[in-house]
């Protein structure tokens, strides 16, 4: 009967656990949008112009999805959550706040998106048409 009961609390203990690490980290990954500004320097886009920023929220927008997936794929295995959140989950929320920091700069500068390059039309290669064999044609015809 005591091992009953002693199997009992430490199964309520272990929910309770889980239950309490649960809601940590929840907490951790709704305050990430939040705290994502703390992590950046708000200053570091202030001389920068349109076109280095435009490159840098590339560079960012690249980081921030490479990120993401590593995060994603680590989720898959055994004890994913955690190796997640402590591997790849400050450096995703630094990058986060540095894209944040760098889109303020752009909407302060009233920036905009650089129109793809027009390629100039290749001109048409002239076409001889067929070989036609001859006499004294000395071109294999395939």
């Amino acid at each position: 009967m005591a091992a009953l009961i002693q199997y009992r609390l430490r199964a309520c203990c272990v929910a309770v656990a889980l239950l309490v690490a649960g809601f940590v980290l929840s907490g951790c990954a709704g305050m990430s949008e939040t705290v994502a500004p703390a992590f950046a320097d708000p200053a570091r886009y202030e001389l920068y112009d349109c076109k280095q920023l435009e490159g840098e929220r590339k560079s960012l927008a690249n980081r921030t999805g490479d990120l993401q997936r590593l995060m994603d794929k680590a989720q898959t295995g055994a004890g994913g959550a955690v190796v997640s959140e402590l591997a790849y989950r400050n450096e995703y929320i630094a990058v986060r706040g540095q894209a944040q920091m760098a889109d303020d700069a752009w909407s302060r500068n009233k920036c905009r998106e650089t129109p793809p390059e027009a390629t100039p039309a290749a001109a048409p290669a002239a076409n001889p048409g067929p070989i036609k064999p001859g006499p004294k044609s000395t071109r294999a015809v395939r």
